[in-house]
């Protein structure tokens, strides 16, 4: 069956000369630039077929890129799985065994189940075990505008107002079915500095996504304070928007295979009064608990156990 999703505006990009790094780990590429600074983790395709996120990491690696203080580490995740994209059926490569972005948690890294995305995630640790400041580029199933997964933490919040952008801001607590690599270990810790955030950027495909992309990384590396001042303003020359913050109050977990929404909905959707039917489970109505109800990024993907969609409220 031939492929008729969105538009692919976009090529992925050839990471291949990426692969040996320079850190011991294929595809992990590290610069210190031997003064005081943070660590700074600028980390890509965590889904095999969100490739904006490679093409701005690319693109980096390809002009030296290198921090004038602390270190930069250029992450390049889910390898395997993007090497096997195909525009035929580009969202086959998101994972191979398991979703990356689900197995963060110190008792799945340590238990004995295997895969290839645990494989690749126990392999990786040791980078992120020292990193100060994360940014995990991401992007979306549907044709949304891009927004700043901040979780819970008034820290990661901060941060990402110090990067401006993009307008909205999410705080949620993450997915029932595991932990994201933004919440793992120090990140997701209360009482330690570290920080990190996840960037969806657009639609997957789309060429905005791509300048969302290149145009965070480069405010995540400034607030980071790792560059020199004249190379992040060159870099920042789009004035940062008013921003707005939605808090999730609850996630809406696929129970059966019989999981339906009653119209497409397709992100930040504003459902105006309480008790909207949004969706039906195996015959179960799903509503909106409050008037005024914001959809966060509902699935495409119907797979039991996942999540359909996050409901928020916006924050003053």
């Amino acid at each position: 069956m031939a492929y008729s999703g969105p538009l692919i505006e976009i090529d992925p990009p050839n990471i291949t000369p990426w692969r040996k790094g320079n850190t011991g780990i294929e595809y992990v590429t590290s610069f210190d630039s031997g003064r005081p600074g943070p660590h700074v983790v600028l980390s890509a395709l965590t889904h095999g077929n969100e490739i904006c996120g490679a093409i701005a990491l690319d693109g980096m690696l390809n002009d030296r890129v290198r921090p004038v203080r602390g270190k930069l580490t250029f992450l390049f995740a889910n390898v395997s799985a993007y090497l096997s994209f195909s525009r035929s059926d580009p969202a086959a490569s998101r994972y191979l065994d398991e979703d990356l972005n689900r197995v963060w948690d110190e008792s799945v890294l340590a238990g004995r189940r295997t895969s290839r995305e645990l494989a690749r995630a126990r392999a990786l640790r040791p980078v992120l075990d020292t990193a100060d400041l994360l940014l995990d580029i991401h992007s979306m199933t549907n044709e949304s505008p891009p927004m700043m997964l901040t979780g819970m933490e008034p820290k990661h919040v901060a941060f990402a107002r110090r990067l401006g952008s993009p307008a909205l801001l999410v705080r949620d607590e993450g997915h029932a079915s595991g932990r994201r690599l933004r919440d793992y270990g120090r990140f997701g810790d209360s009482a330690a500095p570290a920080v990190a955030l996840l960037i969806e950027c657009g639609q997957h495909w789309a060429k905005t996504s791509v300048d969302v992309a290149i145009e965070t990384a480069w405010r995540f590396l400034a607030a980071a304070d790792v560059l020199e001042e004249s190379e992040a303003k060159r870099h920042l020359a789009n004035p940062a928007p008013p921003q707005r913050c939605v808090l999730v109050t609850a996630r809406i977990t696929i129970g059966s295979e019989d999981f339906r929404f009653t119209r497409n909905f397709v992100g930040l959707d504003v459902i105006p009064r309480a008790g909207t039917v949004i969706a039906y489970d195996a015959g179960k109505e799903i509503r909106t608990p409050y008037d005024d109800c914001v959809l966060i990024m509902p699935t495409r993907r119907l797979v039991r156990g996942q999540t359909a969609v996050r409901l928020g409220r916006f924050e003053a």
